[in-house]
C-alpha cells in the first residue's frame, strides 16, 4: 500500500506496534534477502528473529531503544539498539524501512533518534549482510567504516556472513 507522501515521525515503539513491525520486517526481509538466501530460509529466519515474542522481548530489554517511524496510518520503519555494560558502545541490532518508504529519509531519521538516545555512547556498531549493497551504501553514507567480519550475524546460529561496521558518535 503506497503511503501517498505521508510524513513520518519517529517515536518509541509500544506493544500495540508489534504486529505492524513484524509485518514490516517480514516484507523487508523477503524483498531484500529472498534473492540471497531463498524464500524458505528467510521464512525460517523471520519466524525466529521477528516473532511477536522476540519483538516483545526487545521492547523490554534494559539499556535499549526500540523506535518506529509512524505516519499515523502505518509504520514505515523501525530501529532497535542496545548499549553495552558501560554505556559507551551501542550495537544497532536492527534498522529497517519498508520497501515502499525507502529513499525518503526515514532511515536517517531512525538512526539519528537512536544515536541521541544514548548520550554517554562514543561509538556504534552494526552487522550488515555483505551482499546487501543498499544497506552497506546507507551505512557508509552515514560515516560507518567496515572494521571486521562475522560468520554468524546476530549470533543466532543461522551462520549468516556479515560485515561489521562502526562509527563514532
Amino acid at each position: 500500500m503506497p503511503d501517498n507522501g505521508m510524513d513520518f515521525f519517529v517515536r518509541t515503539a509500544s506493544e500495540r506496534d508489534l504486529p505492524a513491525v513484524r509485518a514490516l520486517l517480514v516484507q523487508t526481509w523477503h524483498d531484500t534477502y529472498d534473492p540471497i538466501y531463498g524464500r524458505e530460509r528467510v521464512v525460517e529466519i523471520t519466524d525466529s528473529w521477528h516473532s511477536l515474542d522476540a519483538l516483545s522481548a526487545r521492547l523490554k530489554r534494559p539499556h535499549s531503544e526500540f523506535v518506529v517511524a509512524d505516519s499515523g496510518q502505518r509504520i514505515g520503519g523501525m530501529a532497535f539498539a542496545a548499549a553495552g555494560d558501560d554505556g559507551k558502545k551501542i550495537q544497532l541490532h536492527q534498522l529497517y524501512v519498508h520497501p515502499e518508504c525507502q529513499g525518503r529519509g526515514i532511515g536517517v531519521a531512525l538512526f539519528s533518534e537512536i544515536a541521541q538516545c544514548f548520550p554517554e555512547a562514543r561509538e556504534i556498531t552494526i552487522e550488515v549482510e555483505e551482499a546487501n549493497s543498499r544497506a552497506r551504501a546507507f551505512y557508509e553514507h552515514l560515516g560507518f567504516e567496515e572494521v571486521g567480519r562475522s560468520g554468524d550475524c546476530g549470533g543466532a546460529g543461522f551462520e549468516l556472513p556479515a560485515l561489521i561496521y562502526r562509527r563514532g558518535l
